[in-house]
């Protein structure tokens, strides 16, 4: 995989979710890709399951297995994802160097 980073505090949230829901640690994946949609015209995804294609890209961070299909790879490159918790909300955060524009709400973007 080129690269999609997740900061610590992102990989310590997600196993906090998968221990919560019960899931199996070794099986599970993070699903991270995009979709078209959102405010901006390309909306993120982030999904926990235990289906792995055979043209995703693999890589593992702070122990979370990270999973992404090629496609969504190309406008992923470079992004860090970083989890926020604080007054005004908590929730996963997108950097993406290779959007042009972000929606206010974060969750969607335009190259």
């Amino acid at each position: 995989m080129t690269s999609v980073n997740l900061t610590e505090t992102a990989a310590r949230e997600i196993k906090t979710i998968i221990e919560q829901q019960e899931l199996d640690a070794e099986k599970v994946r993070l699903r991270v890709g995009v979709k078209g949609g959102g405010c901006s015209g390309f909306s993120y995804v982030l999904d926990l399951t235990e289906v792995q294609k055979d043209t995703d890209e693999e890589l593992e961070q702070f122990g979370v297995k990270i999973i992404c299909d090629p496609k969504s790879l190309l406008y992923l490159n470079g992004t860090t994802i970083d989890f926020k918790d604080e007054i005004m909300g908590r929730g996963f955060v997108f950097q993406n160097p290779n959007a042009n524009t972000t929606c206010g709400c974060g969750s969607s973007f335009a190259v």
